[in-house]
């Protein structure tokens, strides 16, 4: 027995026994049955412990595959120059920087870094935090208050919609990539609240880009802020320097948000845009206040992952012609991979066990992809998620097609 502190009253342990007629809530946690009804059958696609990583191939529990399945766009994550910046920030830095930016976890490094964002994608000013999660609820959430509005995509990244519900103003949204609705929608938010319109520049599953144009346009008429969330579209698109270049909107793009965790082949994120504004979020955004700083590795990575893309480009040429030619051999064997132009190319299965087995037969195969059903994607919209890199050679991708072939034959998908 313990006194509850403040009052006479007390409270009974029960070391986990149920009070009778009291709700556990634990109840849904052991209620959940789906996954592992899905590791019963052997075809349990996530959390898949990996022995090695070295960018186009991997090893799990002993068993080489051809990594269709990473964000390392660029192939960076193996690049002797990245690797060896985190080596040295460690030795320079220490391990950790103990504190959150806006204390003692700054580092010059931390500015150097925001510098050099800041000028490839076209902004004044940018900002570093810790994952591209925190970045979005930050950035979000500080801007977007009680009388405001954000208007987020259908399909945008599950971050961004946790980003809007922990702002205290109204979340509204629009068809997927449908700007007349876009129209509609900011047409009947009130003249008086402020209005910030949040997009992925490339969507994450499926490849595909936003009309940043056409969305810029709108905003525009219509006195709203607009925020792109750019983390699949840095390094791929425009050259490297992102989607609102690539369509020559850097202008008309408020804020231009990435991570670390793709092309820049590190863990962290930023947001880019006008100075004020990052003033701003220095001292309003919660995930940047209250949490610890990129660390020094991390940021080191960061920025050397940006100096190679600068003295590389060809590797941004490269992994769109490794796309393409995957592209046009899963299309010649019947597969439907949606209008992805990145690369990203989502194989459509429509069915969860379907999607379930067939990565299975692939793992066996040797080709590591992602398993994406609901919420990730709408229902019948199930998906192989693959993705490729620029240091993936002709003989890895050949043998990837074969796998899809052969795969695909035995299931009566082709």
């Amino acid at each position: 027995m313990y006194e509850l502190e403040g009052s006479g009253d007390t409270a009974t342990i029960m070391n986990g026994d149920a009070v009778t007629g009291a709700k556990d809530i634990f109840d849904k946690c052991f209620s959940y049955t789906i996954a592992k009804e899905t590791m019963a059958r052997g075809v349990y696609p996530y959390f898949i412990p990996l022995a090695l990583n070295q960018g186009s191939e991997a090893v799990v529990r002993g068993h080489r595959l051809i990594m269709c399945g990473s964000n390392d766009y660029l192939g960076l994550t193996a690049h002797p120059k990245v690797r060896e910046a985190g080596i040295e920030a460690i030795r320079v830095y220490g391990s950790s920087c103990t504190g959150s930016r806006f204390l003692n976890g700054t580092l010059e490094l931390h500015e150097e870094l925001e510098r050099e964002l800041a000028e490839w994608v076209g902004k004044p000013a940018a900002l570093t935090f810790s994952t591209g999660m925190q970045t979005n609820l930050g950035v979000i959430s500080a801007l977007v208050g009680r009388g405001d509005t954000v208007v987020l995509d259908k399909d945008d990244h599950a971050s961004l919609l946790d980003g809007a519900r922990l702002s205290y103003g109204s979340m509204r949204r629009f068809r997927h990539n449908d700007v007349e609705h876009l129209d509609a929608v900011l047409a009947r938010v009130p003249r008086d609240q402020g209005v910030l319109v949040v997009v992925d520049g490339v969507f994450s599953m499926e490849g595909d880009v936003a009309p940043l144009p056409d969305i810029a346009e709108v905003c525009g008429r219509h006195g709203a802020r607009l925020m792109v969330d750019d983390a699949h579209g840095l390094g791929v698109m425009g050259g490297g320097r992102g989607t609102a270049h690539h369509f020559g909107v850097t202008e008309g793009t408020d804020l231009i948000m990435s991570t670390f965790s793709k092309s820049l082949a590190s863990l962290g994120g930023f947001v880019a845009g006008d100075a004020d504004v990052i003033h701003y979020m220095k001292h309003h955004a919660r995930s940047l206040i209250f949490s610890a700083s990129p660390t020094p590795a991390n940021t080191a990575c960061a920025l050397a992952a940006l100096q190679v893309m600068r003295e590389e480009p060809e590797r941004t040429e490269r992994v769109h012609a490794n796309v393409e030619k995957i592209r046009r051999g899963l299309t010649a064997l019947g597969f439907d991979v949606g209008c992805s132009v990145t690369p990203i190319l989502p194989v459509l299965m429509g069915d969860d066990e379907l999607t379930f087995v067939f990565w299975k037969m692939l793992f066996e195969a040797g080709v590591f992809v992602n398993a994406i059903i609901s919420p990730a994607v709408a229902p019948g919209r199930q998906i192989l998620r693959t993705s490729y890199m620029a240091t993936h050679t002709d003989d890895q991708l050949d043998r990837v097609l074969e796998a899809f072939a052969e795969v695909g034959r035995k299931v009566g998908l082709i």
